[in-house]
């Protein structure tokens, strides 16, 4: 006779959801706890910009005094996103003190290390690091930093021989051991390289990446085989994992160049349908690539579905709208776009102004392009070298001689003055 079925008590669902609010609850809290801790020490580190040598380990050193809880995964944390924004010498500064500490060390450490020593110092200083390393130090994550500086250095002779000594030590499984070769190639021009390695790490079943798909069939495009590019595709899309946003685009723009635009607009799609719900570095892509293909429909398309995700876009993502129409030859849209940004800009930035100005000098609106300097030059923003380079062009081509020297002289003129600003490559909208 069976035995009846163990039923949960009616009161027991209430119990789960009140157990399982009380977890998030906690979860949050010591979410906002990290937070809290962490954006006031970043804040201090980020304000140092291109301090000295000293001042990291002095601001360690208050933020210590003043009785802060410190812990090594938590400094991890700040080195890496030094690292991120290429301020090597205050992450590596950061290393030395946490070292000075005697604090333990976190998984990675040694690798990160030996990354930001190759940046600062140079190869050679990483190289002396990793031999005094002790033994157990001495694994995949290291010899993977090691070989990653190798390839940056566009050391090919150590880089595979180095290769052949983690393949000794079962060390070369990582995707991304092959994926720093094959750039390697790229960059070298050994584009015969690329297959060869793809095959190889393949076969020594490590499993390519998007990454990976992206390097071979920029391979295969330098040589102009896209019959080989589109047999890299259909393996792509057939592993699992491997298809992204990002490589369509990449692919689209691989056909773009050949002039294969009909092919690039289906790689655009398929981007769009792989698209997450909460990507937005792809817009940009996508943006670029529709106009490559001469999609002002898709471009514009495109554009108001980003804004419905983001109400106040960067200066850079407008700056790559203007670029989009510029490209189009659409000056109706292209001035409409700049008088939104105008509209509701923070930072008046030199590079959109430049953009506007260059479509008009290239359709001989020479007095709309001045008067748009000019309102420029009244926000404070004044005109960078690019500015006059734009006007000296339209002139030299229009033989206006008289007028591209005296432009030539003004810019010396303010160059000279130290009136030149530079604009940042990151904005704030």
């Amino acid at each position: 006779m069976a035995k009846n079925p163990i039923r949960a008590p009616p009161w027991w669902p209430a119990v789960l959801r009140r157990l399982t609010t009380a977890s998030a609850s906690e979860m949050k809290a010591q979410a906002a706890r990290e937070e809290a801790e962490w954006k006031p020490l970043y804040r201090r580190l980020s304000a140092l910009g291109g301090a000295p040598e000293g001042r990291v380990t002095a601001t360690l050193d208050q933020w210590e005094m003043e009785g802060w809880r410190m812990t090594a995964l938590q400094l991890m944390k700040h080195i890496r996103e030094l690292r991120k924004y290429r301020r090597h010498e205050h992450a590596l500064e950061m290393m030395h003190w946490m070292e000075k500490r005697s604090m333990e060390m976190p998984n990675g450490y040694h690798a990160v290390r030996l990354d930001l020593i190759s940046k600062v110092k140079g190869v050679r200083s990483a190289e002396e690091y990793f031999s005094n390393l002790p033994e157990p130090a001495k694994n995949q994550r290291t010899y993977g930093a090691l070989f990653n500086c190798y390839c940056s250095g566009k050391m090919t002779d150590r880089a595979v021989a180095l290769l052949e000594k983690m393949k000794e030590l079962k060390f070369a499984s990582n995707v991304l051991i092959y994926n720093n070769l094959m750039s390697l190639y790229m960059k070298l021009g050994q584009l015969e390289m690329v297959p060869i390695l793809f095959q190889e790490m393949k076969a020594s079943n490590v499993l390519p990446d998007s990454c990976t798909y992206r390097i071979i069939m920029k391979s295969y495009a330098s040589v102009s085989d896209m019959v080989s590019v589109e047999r890299v595709t259909q393996e792509m899309e057939e592993s699992r994992g491997a298809s992204d946003c990002l490589t369509y685009c990449h692919l689209a723009s691989l056909y773009n160049s050949v002039g294969l635009f009909e092919k690039a607009e289906t790689a655009l799609k398929k981007a769009e349908l792989v698209l997450g719900s909460h990507e937005l570095s792809p817009f940009r892509l996508l943006i670029s690539s529709y106009a490559a293909a001469g999609n002002l429909s898709e471009v514009s398309r495109v554009w108001n579905s980003f804004k419905a995700r983001v109400p106040r876009p960067t200066n850079t993502n407008y700056l790559i709208m203007l670029q989009a129409l510029r490209k189009l030859d659409d000056m109706d849209g292209l001035k409409r776009c700049f008088e939104e940004w105008e509209s509701g800009c923070v930072n008046y930035d030199i590079r959109l102004v430049n953009t506007v100005i260059e479509a008009y000098l290239r359709k001989g609106m020479v007095d709309e392009a001045k008067l748009l300097q000019e309102k420029a030059d009244q926000k404070g923003e004044w005109s960078d070298v690019h500015t006059f380079v734009l006007f000296i062009d339209h002139y030299l081509k229009s033989r206006e001689l008289e007028l591209a020297r005296k432009c030539s002289k003004l810019a010396n003129s303010i160059v000279k003055k130290g009136w030149l600003k530079t604009v940042e490559t990151d904005d704030v909208s």
